[in-house]
């Protein structure tokens, strides 16, 4: 990469992004995104080497599709539709060109799935490790956005799983090669952004992403009012990584992170399909129904 430069880069990565749907994209000083609603919903993430991906676990594709999933997830947990994405990365002048373009079609393509295009973004140089930082941007089309502090009592159910990206993660730890939809969900999850509007529609009081990991997520929407009487389901895939690796699979569905699921409580009798009934919360505060012992999820400085 040293050897193309930074300009040449630029202008590789927008080349292989394609031409994005909003009137100006990459080439300017700042990308113009239609905001059809009046109000952006807009969330940010950063993605280290060594603390969220490894290359010689993940593809450069895979970490492209991580880094997308973990910001446009967050704008379909407000309800909102994703628009956009915008990368800034750091990358050490001997990475392989070919790694930088697995890294574009990734982000690019989970964009897309998510109805949004990557529109800018910034390159810079770093010593060793490759840093992304990763923005997206939501609109609402009208609907209020699904905040935490609404949350009220009713059903709490989840869309996607619950424990498979940090079942993967203990398989690839433990050098296990086995179950490969595990360690896809620790490489590369893929949330189901649609449902994030969907369940707005049908009266979610609150919502939010899965990447801390449920106990610690869910504490977000219960606060210190409101409280949760658990059912986990049974998962097959989970069951098996907990035998092959002698682990209580109820450990990584309530404290495994970044499997990016949609978290919400919808009003009592609402169902909608495509989602798991995981218990109900109520004006009782506390989390009943699982053994909570140890950590309840992921803390960057814990």
């Amino acid at each position: 990469m040293a050897d193309l430069g930074e300009f040449g880069l630029i202008a590789r990565v927008a080349a292989r992004l394609g031409a994005p749907a909003a009137p100006a994209g990459p080439g300017d000083d700042a990308a113009v995104v239609p905001a059809p609603d009046g109000r952006v919903v807009a969330s940010t993430d950063l993605l280290a080497e060594g603390v969220h991906f490894r290359r010689d676990w993940s593809t450069a594709y895979e970490v492209g599709v991580k880094a997308a999933a973990a910001n446009l997830a967050d704008v379909a947990a407000m309800g909102a539709v994703p628009t956009a994405l915008l990368l800034g990365v750091a990358l050490p002048g001997d990475t392989p060109l070919a790694w930088v373009d697995g890294l574009t079609d990734g982000l690019r393509e989970e964009a897309a799935r998510a109805g949004a295009v990557v529109v800018g973004g910034d390159t810079v140089a770093s010593t060793d490790r490759i840093t992304l930082a990763v923005t997206a941007l939501g609109d609402l089309r009208g609907r209020a956005p699904v905040t935490r502090a609404g949350t009220r009592p009713g059903t709490l159910v989840v869309a996607g799983p619950l424990g498979h990206a940090a079942a993967g993660l203990a398989l690839l730890v433990a050098g296990v090669g086995e179950l490969p939809d595990l360690l896809a969900a620790h490489r590369a999850p893929r949330p189901p952004y649609a449902l994030g509007p969907v369940l707005a529609d049908a009266g979610a009081t609150g919502m939010c992403d899965v990447s801390d990991g449920l106990l610690a997520d869910l504490g977000h929407l219960l606060g210190d009012r409101l409280g949760a009487d658990l059912a986990l389901p049974a998962d097959v895939l989970l069951a098996a990584a907990g035998e092959r690796l002698g682990f209580d699979p109820v450990g990584w569905q309530t404290a495994g992170g970044e499997d990016h699921s949609l978290l919400a409580v919808l009003p009592p009798g609402v169902v909608v399909p495509g989602t798991t009934v995981l218990g109900r919360v109520t004006d009782v505060p506390g989390i009943r129904g699982v053994s909570i012992t140890g950590r309840t999820g992921h803390d960057h400085f814990r």
